[in-house]
């Protein structure tokens, strides 16, 4: 069942779009006046940036955790996204007219128990979870999409998740590995400046 609305969705990818804008013009964020309440609510989002139209990645920043209000985070993640991303160079003006803004508004992680490690591969699926896997200090998170987008099965979604949180791929294997999933609700630009749909992920 859906949370956010499909206006929802459009008001994040806006914000997001004129917020970046705007940082990148003057180095401000701007206020935002008739936010919906929704958006005071605290909530995880991720922001993610693709060039177009070959729909490169670009930028992708965010917070899993719902400690902030959700329009703060929001927009803290896109000025993060398109500066801060450590796998990129800072976006620019020019560059930015020409690249797609994505909106993950996230539920809150949820720890995966289980008994055995094997057990993940039947509490996991693809096109609705996404994972967070943590050890001692490590840890890294891959957004819902993101499997669907490389065609991965359970066990490759594992592996890359203990990857990016700098751990073997078969990290997941361990019982002092700990993953949690989450869901999103994505909504993306069909082009810059573009309508705004809702992204249906189908693995």
């Amino acid at each position: 069942m859906s949370r956010y609305t499909d206006e929802d969705g459009v008001f994040a990818v806006k914000t997001a779009r004129e917020t970046i804008s705007r940082f990148l013009k003057d180095g401000k964020v701007p206020d935002l006046e008739n936010v919906p309440p929704r958006f005071m609510e605290k909530a995880g989002v991720f922001v993610t940036l693709e060039t177009y139209p070959s729909m490169e990645l670009r930028g992708c920043i965010g917070y899993p955790e719902p400690i902030f209000p959700l329009i703060d985070a929001l927009r803290n993640a896109a000025v993060s996204a398109a500066t801060e991303d450590p796998r990129f160079f800072p976006i620019g003006p020019k560059e930015f007219e020409e690249t797609v803004v994505e909106v993950s508004l996230l539920t809150p992680p949820e720890l995966i128990e289980v008994k055995n490690p094997a057990e993940y591969i039947s509490k996991i699926e693809i096109g609705r979870d996404g994972l967070i896997v943590e050890r001692e200090y490590y840890r890294g998170l891959l957004l819902p999409q993101v499997p669907v987008e490389w065609g991965w099965d359970k066990e490759e979604f594992l592996a890359h998740t203990c990857r990016k949180a700098g751990l073997p791929s078969d990290a997941w294997k361990s019982k002092n590995t700990k993953i949690y999933s989450f869901t999103a609700e994505i909504f993306h630009e069909v082009k810059p400046h573009g309508e705004i749909k809702r992204k249906i992920l189908k693995p």
